[in-house]
């Protein structure tokens, strides 16, 4: 049985989560799927793979097994909008990002069904960040927890034109210190082969804006950058590996200047309601 999650244990004060790469829908769940649910079509594709590189500079990695189709772990389980007025997904998804039924007519799950799914498969994901957040920090005053996230160039139902090849949120600048910003973007927006912004369209989930609390030394960065920089956009959604690898020099750059843009004094450990 999986454990919701796979992690991978650095010492580094760098965290990276990845709460959209996995793909599996339990057996037991499958028949109330709608073949397009059953596509997994709005995965962060691959990117398990693309910030492997990571491990080298001592990241801890921690990525999802379970498809957002199941429970989106970048969603409060209160399941509030997190962009008010925009067309978003909810904690259990019901639409694609292309407007297609995830359930069969009538299946989609209630309040209790929702409860049990966070219970099983939204609540170990977390509690693992929360820990994992807690180790680093008892090793360093201050650390970057970079939420990892990807999207199709083009979703009408989300923006207009095209997106930005490379989405940086720091929930408006709450969940990390200014300088910290301006090191990732500044590195982002100097690379000319990509577009970039700061704070635009997504400007940090959930995982973002709940455990980004620089006054408390965590300091949070999501970057949401379009499949077309790295991987094929059209199902069966294959990694482009020419295109990765010129990405990828690039991404360890930006992880480069958030941990080397890290402040040094003293803070105190964060607390994180329940």
């Amino acid at each position: 049985m999986k454990t919701g999650y796979k992690l991978h244990q650095g010492d580094s004060p760098l965290l990276i989560s990845i709460p959209h790469v996995g793909t599996t829908i339990p057996d037991a769940l499958r028949p109330v799927y709608t073949a397009a649910g059953l596509t997994v079509q709005d995965t962060d594709w691959h990117l398990d793979r693309l910030y492997d590189f990571a491990r080298e500079l001592g990241a801890t990695i921690l990525c999802a097994e379970y498809s957002r189709y199941v429970i989106d772990l970048n969603r409060p389980r209160s399941d509030e909008s997190l962009y008010p007025g925009k067309v978003t997904t909810g904690l259990c998804p019901t639409e694609t990002f292309l407007g297609e039924d995830v359930y069969q007519a009538g299946q989609a799950p209630d309040a209790a069904q929702k409860a049990q799914r966070v219970a099983q498969y939204w609540q170990p994901y977390h509690e693992t960040l929360t820990q994992q957040i807690m180790r680093l920090r008892a090793r360093h005053p201050h650390i970057v927890v970079w939420e990892a996230h990807s999207i199709k160039s083009r979703l009408p139902r989300l923006f207009d034109g095209k997106l930005w090849d490379l989405n940086l949120g720091t929930a408006d600048g709450h969940s990390a210190a200014p300088a910290i910003a301006e090191a990732v973007f500044g590195v982002a927006s100097a690379e000319q082969a990509y577009t970039s912004i700061l704070n635009g369209r997504f400007k940090g989930g959930y995982i973002t804006r709940h455990y980004g609390v620089p006054e408390q030394g965590v300091h949070t960065v999501q970057l949401e950058k379009c499949w077309s920089t790295y991987m094929h956009e059209e199902a069966p959604y294959t990694y482009a590996p020419a295109r990765a690898q010129q990405l990828q020099p690039l991404l360890r750059s930006m992880l480069q200047a958030a941990v080397a843009a890290l402040p040094t004094h003293d803070t105190p450990a964060p607390v994180y309601p329940d």
